[in-house]
């Protein structure tokens, strides 16, 4: 088994849900541990393990919200459910999002093995969640606005060291929903938007068999340390978003940004 693979596997899972940017970290990772394997390939199966968490702990919600966005093309009543909005709105974000994404996939590659550049997207996130104890937290209702503004913030977060979850539940806060609905809106709107990702980035691997080929040994153990790690890091997510503290995770991604940078400026 390759113990990089389990490395970065763990890492994903880890930091794709807390606000600190797996991207980034896994970046940085492959910069401290000198992992020169293929990347996209391995970064998809990652990305399609984490996924996988999300749409098992939020099955529930997706089941009944889905059933109510499309009962409501029956029923006009149906029209002021909360399903019927959520819908609505995760299409709005998807679509700002989606293209956002394509404009700024040369830049987030290039970030990715820059650690001057990973170090300052991981200090926009550190401002971010340090901001989050100044937000007027309210109880507003899910709008298109909020699934627009959301959905450009989780564009820009493409890139890597900037958190997309902390990017959009902090994004989703502003614009007046409660702390419990910004988390739940952030990651259903990551649905989409990591499948999208997914078809987009296996065009360029050349069918099943190339994908297949490009993967790094140990990947299974890596896909279910993802998983399973993703599964932690949502449950503490949900609760460092209710709980207020989460914030403090900003001391983390400011450290984190100024060792990349220190590392980057030492030639690492």
């Amino acid at each position: 088994m390759d113990s990089n693979s389990l490395i970065l596997g763990l890492v994903q899972g880890l930091t794709e849900f807390l606000p600190v940017s797996s991207s980034g970290h896994l970046g940085l990772t492959r910069a401290i541990i000198g992992s020169e394997g293929p990347v996209l390939a391995y970064d998809l199966i990652l990305h399609i393990a984490t996924l996988l968490a999300v749409v098992i702990y939020f099955a529930t919600d997706i089941f009944y919200l889905l059933a109510e966005w499309i009962y409501g093309f029956f029923n006009k009543n149906a029209r002021s459910w909360v399903g019927w909005r959520f819908g609505w709105a995760v299409i709005a974000g998807s679509a700002i999002t989606a293209p956002l994404g394509v404009l700024l996939k040369p830049y987030s590659e290039a970030a990715s093995v820059n650690l001057m550049w990973l170090g300052g997207d991981f200090w926009i996130t550190a401002i971010l969640l340090a901001s989050v104890r100044f937000i007027n937290v309210r109880e507003g209702n899910l709008k298109l606005s909020n699934g627009a503004f959301v959905g450009l913030m989780q564009g820009i977060a493409v890139m890597p060291g900037i958190s997309r979850s902390g990017a959009t539940i902090w994004a989703g806060m502003v614009t007046g929903l409660s702390r419990g609905e910004a988390f739940r809106f952030s990651f259903l709107l990551s649905v989409p938007a990591i499948i999208g990702a997914a078809l987009y980035e296996g065009r360029d691997l050349g069918g099943y068999g190339a994908f297949a080929a490009a993967l790094p040994d140990g990947w299974v153990t890596g896909a279910v340390a993802a998983f399973l790690a993703g599964m932690i890091s949502l449950i503490l997510l949900r609760r460092l978003v209710m709980s207020e503290k989460w914030w403090i995770l900003s001391v983390y991604c400011m450290l984190l940004g100024t060792v990349s940078v220190i590392f980057s400026i030492m030639g690492g």
